[in-house]
């Protein structure tokens, strides 16, 4: 009876592996760059702190989980600001040839290209 209850027996997760997978879903909803960091540094706390329990704390596949979700959000939020500044840049770079505004040209001399 005692070696099925042994058996039987869990760790529990660690709170900061929890935390890392819940900011990683957060990163992708509400708060885009923020929750991933979060979820990227509680995730690498999570798996410090589980490797040094000696197997009484559970989550290391949360704590990945959370690091995997941090590392995208990261990623997406790089490439989210990198095309953003293009497309602010290249309309401030259009400004001088002509972009059309209240459909009147900036410059009437290139009513003639137009």
């Amino acid at each position: 009876m005692s070696n099925d209850l042994q058996s039987s027996y869990k760790a529990p997760n660690s709170n900061l592996a929890v935390v890392s997978i819940i900011a990683g879903i957060l990163g992708f909803t509400l708060f885009p760059l923020m929750g991933s960091i979060i979820a990227l540094v509680t995730g690498y706390m999570a798996r410090n702190e589980i490797q040094e329990s000696g197997g009484s704390l559970g989550g290391d596949g949360l704590a990945t989980a959370g690091i995997i979700l941090g590392w995208i959000g990261v990623g997406m939020s790089v490439i989210g600001f990198c095309i953003a500044g293009v497309v602010i840049g290249l309309s401030f770079c259009m400004i001088p040839f002509g972009i059309m505004l209240d459909n009147t040209l900036i410059i009437p001399s290139l009513a003639l290209f137009f």
